[in-house]
């Protein structure tokens, strides 16, 4: 079961500990997801239906990312290794967005209990994880005065790259556009 060291290409700009960051989270938050569905099961108990349901999707979510974020936990079925690299190589945006469209159903089930806020929450969290994982590093200080100036000038038009509009490391600055004071 090959895992950590088969990168692809897009991930490269991601730092090493939000990689493993959203493995960790949705490995452990994907067990924690299952265990909290078999609480939301107690539903069948107080005749609440809609948590019951919400309770089998959850466990059933919880499963999933098992099984694409840690396959080792489910060497004795055949085809996961196969799905695990399928969702290996698929852009991070994708994973983010199957990811928290898994987690939302049981929010709308039901609502109101806590195992459900907290074990589709954490689904929901990797989700987001992966999510910024998408968005990639900030642009640098230098690249940021660089596109102001540009755009300032009149010079160019707003560039849509999806990298040239954060900036890291800026200094506070007031609102006539001086650097503030130490």
């Amino acid at each position: 079961m090959s895992r950590p060291g088969g990168d692809n290409v897009q991930k490269d700009d991601v730092p090493w500990w939000m990689r493993y960051a959203g493995r960790g989270l949705g490995t452990v938050g994907s067990f924690i997801a299952i265990f909290a569905g078999i609480i939301n099961c107690t539903g069948l108990f107080t005749l609440n239906v809609s948590c019951l349901i919400a309770g089998i999707w959850q466990m059933l979510a919880g499963f999933i990312v098992i099984v694409c974020e840690a396959p080792c936990c489910c060497f004795f079925i055949d085809y996961v290794q196969v799905l695990s690299d399928k969702m290996e190589t698929r852009p991070y945006w994708n994973k983010a967005a199957f990811y928290v469209g898994l987690a939302l159903p049981p929010f709308f089930l039901c609502f109101l209990s806590l195992s459900t806020w907290f074990g589709s929450g954490i689904i929901f969290a990797t989700g987001v994880v992966y999510g910024m994982m998408a968005l990639g590093r900030k642009a640098s200080v230098e690249e940021m005065r660089t596109s102001a100036a540009t755009l300032e000038a009149g010079l160019g038009q707003p560039t849509t790259a999806p990298r040239a509009n954060l900036v890291a490391n800026e200094q506070p600055v007031s609102f006539t556009g001086l650097p503030l004071p130490n």
